[in-house]
């Protein structure tokens, strides 16, 4: 009987030739032949030529996308020419309504003299005018009170898209003027914009108007009354508050400060649509109201 495995010749790490063969030949052998006839022919690195012309393209390709990059950012000629036009627009009408607010400043003056004139010297007399004036907002006033200043914050200013709720709104304007309202103002002014029991703050865009008067950052509420009543008031009121909340999450810049030298101007007089002016005896005697009401007549309060 033959020894087992006396006549076989298969090597003892047959069944492993595949790991044998990684081990020992780690190249595919076609690579090793293209790289060895790579290194005769004297190719076996890129040549300087073939560098500097991957670099020039790389160079070429990189300012080429720099140039469409800003063509695209780059405004239209006929957007440059449009805001032109309504910046130009806008100075036009800014200038016409500074003419208007001097014209009405004049009329108010005139109309302040003749009613002088009018009562004959009676002190009451002149003095109930101008008191009603003066709550009515058609007369100038000035003395001691409270100026509340609020600004944008630097990012709103510098035009930041994301920045919208940074810059100071018309409800802002809207909580601080009922605040000092409250607080026992006599009579306020927004950026010299007299406010009377018709004004409106509302928005437009990103513009704020007073009275259809478009009003910009840094917006300066002047209240005339006593200031350390003022003061005292206002800081118990919800706008200081609101105050806190506008500086410290939206940066928006706010500051409470007295005055003892306010003036006011006055503002338009109003026109009335339903109340009828009638003589003081009628007043004392009606009890009737001509501060000028949206309601209709019948309705209750």
């Amino acid at each position: 009987m033959t020894a087992p495995g006396r006549w076989d010749t298969r090597r003892v790490d047959a069944s492993m030739s595949l790991l044998t063969d990684m081990a020992t030949n780690p190249v595919d052998p076609a690579y090793a032949e293209a790289a060895s006839r790579r290194a005769a022919s004297g190719n076996a690195r890129p040549s300087r030529i073939m560098t500097a012309v991957v670099g020039l393209v790389a160079v070429v390709l990189g300012a080429a996308t720099v140039w469409a990059g800003r063509e695209l950012r780059a405004p239209e000629p006929a957007v440059l020419q449009a805001r032109a036009l309504l910046e130009a627009e806008i100075e036009q009408r800014t200038a016409d309504v500074q003419a208007l607010q001097e014209e009405n400043a004049d009329l108010s003056a005139e109309i302040d003299a003749l009613s002088a004139e009018l009562s004959g010297g009676d002190a009451d007399v002149l003095t109930g005018y101008l008191t009603t004036g003066a709550v009515a907002g058609t007369v100038a006033v000035s003395g001691p009170g409270l100026v509340v200043t609020l600004t944008d914050s630097a990012r709103a200013a510098s035009g930041a898209e994301d920045a919208a709720d940074e810059r100071v709104q018309d409800i802002d304007l809207q909580i601080v003027t009922n605040g000092l309202w409250a607080s026992g103002a006599e009579a306020i002014a927004i950026n010299g914009q007299r406010l009377t029991a018709l004004s409106a703050i509302r928005s437009a865009g990103e513009a704020v108007l007073v009275d259809l008067t478009p009003l910009v950052s840094p917006y300066r509420v002047e209240a005339v009354g006593d200031p350390d009543t003022l003061e005292t008031n206002f800081a118990r009121t919800a706008a200081s508050g609101h105050l806190t909340l506008l500086r410290e999450t939206y940066a928006i810049g706010t500051q409470v400060a007295s005055s003892e030298d306010l003036l006011l101007p006055a503002s338009p007089v109003p026109t009335l649509r339903y109340a009828t002016p009638t003589g003081p005896d009628a007043l004392a005697t009606t009890g009737a109201d001509v501060s000028g009401s949206d309601r209709t007549p019948g309705e209750s309060s």
